[in-house]
């Protein structure tokens, strides 16, 4: 049984006191969390040290839950490490599923009253709105926030981008040689015929905004000339990395990379000029429901901190005052990148629809497995 739905059912049971005892330290705690001065909103941004929130979480029960988009569970391997080191008396458990999932999850929860997470932290931009919207997410503006590039925060702090993750196309280096692909239509080159992995533009929203700007820059036919060198689609925007890196295939088409990678095997391409690619700020927020608030907190202040920005992989920070990497301009400066473009597209979901079924006459319905399993209801109960 998921672990508020017994909690739940045991407050309503009549623990008076212990009640009037919580709400007496929520307010404590809202307290401490305001500065001098306030925005407009009324919602200030957090004064407390990560130190000062680590010793509150211990006092709150000292867990945290979050569910994390992405395709397989060791992609957040790093998190946990780093979180453990950091913070070892606040075990986190992270679920790792789609975003596509985590999200109806989430609302399935709230709706039995069985909810699991603390923090949601997922590439379904639109969720964050809808959410706000329907007042089922707490309004809190970490340390940092006012640093937060303005397309990358709510104003009022209902949710924050943590972190920029862009999508592209990347080659092996020794199986490319010197007529490497620099842009999308060097894809079309015959010599990469059956030699190109990608995941599914109808199965994730990311990769099908990004197949939808290469079809805006080239048209239906560079689609049609695509398929044509047929690819190997499969599920899971890991696995054009994964063909790649295990030698199976000499592109990928679809996934994540870093711009300052130190790899001798692999580039990932950010093309120049009017040649797309894609990014966003992947947005987090605590659910005003959450088990467990401090922590939460804690874990929003811990990844918009300066220290943790300076370690982005892909050399971008969503804050305006720290710089991973001198040699590259804010992603936001790149009008190829699409920041602004992403979000509007994941918002109109029925353009989305029909973008994904025209997708599918080209390229295939999607076959196979979730690359993450099946994590069903309730993951990190």
């Amino acid at each position: 049984m998921p672990r508020n739905f017994s909690r739940r059912r045991l407050l309503t049971t009549g623990a008076g006191v212990a009640l009037g005892g919580a709400a007496a330290a929520v307010a404590t705690d809202a307290q401490a969390a305001t500065p001098v001065s306030a925005s407009l909103t009324g919602v200030r941004e957090e004064t407390r040290s990560i130190d000062e929130l680590y010793e509150a979480a211990i006092a709150e029960g000292g867990k945290l839950v979050l569910y994390q988009g992405g395709d397989v569970d060791g992609q957040a391997a790093g998190v946990r490490a780093a979180w453990a080191a950091r913070f070892p008396k606040v075990p986190l458990t992270v679920a790792v599923d789609y975003s596509k999932y985590h999200d109806v999850r989430v609302d399935n929860q709230l709706a039995t009253d069985t909810l699991v997470p603390d923090v949601v932290q997922l590439q379904t931009l639109q969720d964050f709105t809808r959410w706000k919207q329907e007042g089922k997410l707490l309004r809190y503006k970490p340390a940092g926030f006012s640093k937060v590039h303005k397309g990358f925060k709510d104003p009022d702090g209902a949710w924050t981008a943590l972190m920029v993750i862009a999508f592209s196309f990347m080659y092996d280096i020794q199986a490319a040689g010197a007529t490497a692909p620099r842009t999308p239509l060097d894809l079309l080159d015959e010599r990469w015929k059956g030699a190109i992995a990608s995941s599914y533009p109808n199965d994730d929203d990311a990769v099908l905004y990004l197949y939808s700007l290469y079809q805006q820059q080239y048209g239906w036919d560079w689609v049609a000339q695509f398929a044509a060198q047929q690819p190997q689609f499969a599920r899971g925007t890991n696995t054009p990395g994964a063909a790649v890196n295990g030698g199976v295939k000499t592109i990928g088409v679809g996934g994540s990379g870093s711009t300052v990678s130190t790899s001798t095997t692999v580039k990932w391409v950010v093309p120049t000029g009017d040649h797309p690619f894609m990014a966003w700020g992947q947005r987090a927020a605590i659910l005003k429901k959450a088990e467990n608030p401090t922590a939460a907190k804690l874990y929003l202040n811990w990844v918009l901190s300066e220290e943790r920005q300076l370690a982005s992989f892909n050399g971008w920070s969503v804050r305006t005052d720290v710089t991973p990497n001198a040699s590259l301009k804010p992603v936001w400066e790149l009008p190829n990148a699409h920041v602004d473009g992403f979000p509007r597209f994941m918002e109109d979901r029925a353009a989305a629809e029909r973008l994904r079924q025209t997708f599918s006459l080209y390229f295939g319905e999607v076959k196979g497995d979730p690359s993450p399993g099946w994590l069903g209801l309730h993951p990190g109960s």
